[in-house]
């Protein structure tokens, strides 16, 4: 027997409780991981509480991210002993997650940890480092380079936000970042923004398609009217990378600034991303990743701690990462 956060639906809701549960409830893979840690995203906010449209059957275990040592393999391509990280592949929506001391996974689902992290540092990484590396990376893709101008990064105190906010100014780029929380200034800053946003700068939509052109790229978690917004400003052949949707799914703009200015609106995705991309994405978070940084926006939980958490984070009340050691 072992712990796990247990979702049961009922006539009157959710409620999530930490429980032992057995092996034999676990669902098929070929690998079995001993879980050290887990961390909390939007979409565990959504899987502990309400279910988003996310979660399919009941009783369910959260966790959409996990680092861990494999128990058992029936793959050849990890041995009992081997670290791994999973991020993705509904893993903690349609199926259990991370938020136990035991899951069981398809090794296709799985990462090598990459040298230079330890498996507490991979969760505070987490699916929201890993979408910032993979934002970054689509940026760079598209011709960023720093000396272009300021990067802007929407959301910035959150999980997305402030990793990509420590890995861009480590790679030399000049960070802009947007925040509604004015408390947060110092934070952002330590993480290397030169920049603080108010976020009512940019959340009033105007009528015209094209304003100055201000920034080189943007990571944006929020989307909506910000998003409209911003794409008005980026700079001639610049890129945003659309990460998140905070500020709604809708996008009120016009297609002049892809016409007149040549820019690019990428969509990342981090839960389908092929295994070669997700092993580059890692890879660079180990090197471009300053883990003092890291450190400083990591706080502590455990299982016990998640049904508070999950409430708010999905009230936005939650301020950089936090890592789920699931044995304490």
């Amino acid at each position: 027997m072992f712990n796990a956060l247990v979702v049961e639906k009922t006539e009157d809701g959710t409620h999530a409780e930490v429980r032992s549960v057995s092996y034999d409830d676990l669902p098929a893979g070929d690998v079995t991981v001993s879980v050290d840690y887990s961390t909390v995203n939007y979409k565990d906010g959504l899987c502990i509480g309400p279910g988003g449209g996310l979660v399919r059957t009941y009783p369910h275990v959260p966790g959409i991210d996990f680092s861990g040592t494999v128990e058992t393999s029936d793959d050849p391509r990890y041995d009992v002993g081997d670290a791994v990280i999973l991020t993705g592949w509904r893993v903690g929506e349609a199926r259990w997650g991370g938020y136990a001391q035991k899951a069981r996974v398809k090794a296709d689902y799985l990462v090598p940890l990459p040298n230079g992290l330890t498996t507490r540092q991979a969760m505070a990484v987490g699916t929201a480092g890993f979408t910032s590396m993979l934002a970054i990376m689509a940026l760079e893709d598209h011709g960023l380079k720093p000396g272009q101008g300021p990067v802007l990064v929407t959301g910035a105190a959150g999980g997305v936000g402030s990793v990509a906010t420590a890995i861009l100014a480590n790679l030399g780029y000049e960070v802009a970042a947007v925040t509604g929380r004015p408390e947060t200034g110092n934070y952002l800053k330590e993480l290397g923004a030169e920049t603080i946003v108010d976020r009512s700068e940019l959340n009033e939509t105007t009528k015209r398609p094209l304003e100055a052109e201000i920034w080189a790229g943007c990571v944006d978690a929020v989307g909506g009217a910000m998003l409209a917004r911003v794409l008005g400003q980026i700079k001639y052949g610049g890129s945003v990378a659309a990460v998140g949707l905070a500020g709604g799914s809708s996008l009120p703009t016009t297609v002049i600034p892809f016409l007149l200015r040549g820019i690019n609106l990428l969509g990342i995705d981090s839960v389908m991303q092929p295994y070669e991309n997700r092993k580059r994405a890692w890879d660079r978070i180990a090197t471009d990743l300053p883990l003092a940084k890291l450190e400083a926006m990591v706080s502590s939980a455990t299982l016990s701690d998640l049904p508070a958490l999950g409430r708010d984070i999905l009230k936005g009340n939650v301020k950089g990462r936090v890592v789920i050691n699931v044995n304490a």
